[in-house]
């Protein structure tokens, strides 16, 4: 499959999963070519990564150090990305599933364009300067949904319970934890 069809179904899936639709996973690569192939959602989610640290720049102020904040917030990102394929690469035979890693690292990749323009969505209403409980509940169902989104993607591709699926959802939000702390230590 080209670069362009696999993203094009990458995407496809992603809004079908976004929607609670299990059948996105038919638009899914298993293959490992096909999930080599995922990983253009890296420079695909960019922008929204950029337009987050910019959003809270807008609403907080510019860091002294802002080419600084914004190389780190970067290399964060691509770090946890690549991290986390790396660890769930790692753990899926253990959670009996390693055949079925290219499929879900796929799936993973693809979500990961809509679990990061959420946020950017559910900034705006603190942008616009609506009162500060509909702004942060626009933030929660944000982040809610794109954690729902990684979880139901990942029980689908993966086959498995609901248990695995949030175990690799908690990973992944462990492995963003931490290097957001260390970025922090870095700019202080």
């Amino acid at each position: 499959m080209s670069i362009p069809g696999a993203v094009t179904s990458g995407l496809y899936a992603a809004v079908l999963f976004a929607r609670g639709r299990s059948d996105g996973l038919r638009y899914v690569e298993a293959d490992m070519a096909g999930a080599a192939r995922s990983f253009w959602a890296m420079a695909i989610c960019l922008p929204a990564i950029v337009c987050l640290r910019l959003m809270t720049w807008v609403q907080y102020g510019l860091p002294p150090s802002a080419g600084h904040a914004i190389g780190l917030d970067i290399m964060g990102y691509v770090v946890g990305w690549l991290a986390f394929a790396l660890l769930s690469f790692r753990l899926a035979p253990l959670f009996g599933c390693g055949p079925r890693w290219p499929r879900f690292i796929a799936a993973w990749n693809w979500c990961n364009v809509i679990e990061n323009l959420l946020p950017v969505v559910g900034g705006i209403p603190g942008l616009l300067g609506v009162p500060p409980i509909v702004d942060e509940a626009a933030q929660i169902v944000a982040i809610g949904w794109a954690l729902w989104i990684e979880w139901f993607a990942t029980k689908q591709a993966l086959g498995t319970g609901g248990l695995v699926a949030v175990s690799l959802v908690v990973l992944d939000q462990l492995i963003g934890l931490l290097l957001a702390g260390l970025n922090v230590t870095l700019l202080q």
